[in-house]
């Protein structure tokens, strides 16, 4: 397959896992291998989704949920060198996993790769003799000469305009909408190894009606985005279980995820109603009622 070239203005069109630099330029991270740094980028990228979901312990510290499968389907390697991955990262501080027992998953505490100290030392300003109890006097030098380190490693560089903006704070209010909506972190605790799925079908339901295209795709369908957009917002914690529980009846093979997801979705809110009609009539006939 030929593949096309990047042009002027592409260049920040896709989604990336964003790996330090540090851990590819410092000694200190020397020993640790390449896939266990790109582990280390996706867990960061899971963390930023766990803080905008309030997924954080007594003492204000975040943690993911991100399985051995989970590892293995974004890597497309082994349980073993799963395992393996962790335990490197674990050795060398970078992460923390504290089992939770009872069926329930492990938590995993991705720690910070720069320490507080090493950091504040690289931007802070001060007077050049390093004396004076007042950081804000004297010259305004900054300490550490390595330039090229604080502008392309500790400095937000990106500008993000205004439209980039709006669009942020958009699904910023439809996350809480439907955090509240469809009762997450109560799902959450009553589905604890669905954790991933109902990530995934927040994140789809947010993609979906802060979408700016015309149409989109449902079941094998083009329909108008608004109407898709007016059926998601009618969403509710049953629909959630609903979908969740159609996904654990099914049997057969989900080829496309995102279209199963999508149509099932789309389907809820008309089809819930018979399918418990339904099981209890079930029931009733089999004397389970």
């Amino acid at each position: 397959m030929a593949r096309g070239y990047f042009y002027r203005g592409q260049s920040e069109q896709f989604i990336f896992y964003r790996t330090p630099k540090v851990l590819y330029t410092e000694p200190e991270y020397e020993s640790l291998s390449i896939p266990a740094k790109a582990l280390y980028g996706i867990l960061l990228d899971r963390e930023s989704l766990s803080d905008k979901s309030g997924w954080v312990d007594d003492y204000g510290r975040i943690y993911v949920y991100m399985t051995n499968k989970s590892i293995c389907n974004a890597m497309h390697i082994s349980d073993k060198t799963a395992t393996k991955l962790l335990v490197e990262l674990e050795k060398i501080d970078l992460i923390q996993r504290v089992r939770q027992g009872q069926g329930r998953p492990t938590r995993i505490y991705v720690k910070n790769f720069m320490d507080t100290e090493r950091l504040r030392f690289l931007n802070r300003k001060d007077s050049d003799s390093g004396f004076g109890d007042n950081p804000c006097l004297g010259s305004e030098n900054v300490r550490s000469n390595n330039t090229d380190r604080i502008n392309t490693e500790y400095k937000d560089t990106y500008l993000i305009s205004s439209e980039d903006e709006k669009r942020t704070d958009e699904r910023f209010r439809y996350r809480r909408y439907f955090m509240e909506k469809l009762d997450i972190n109560t799902m959450r605790g009553r589905y604890p190894h669905d954790n991933e799925v109902i990530d995934e079908i927040l994140e789809l339901i947010l993609d979906t009606v802060c979408s700016t295209r015309q149409k989109i795709g449902i079941a094998g369908e083009q329909r108008p985005i608004d109407i898709v957009k007016n059926r998601f917002m009618k969403l509710d914690s049953s629909h959630l279980e609903f979908v969740l529980q159609g996904m654990s009846d099914n049997t057969t093979l989900i080829r496309n995820m995102k279209q199963y997801l999508l149509a099932a979705l789309y389907n809820a809110p008309l089809t819930i109603n018979n399918y418990y009609k339904s099981l209890v009539k079930h029931d009733m006939a089999t004397g389970n009622a």
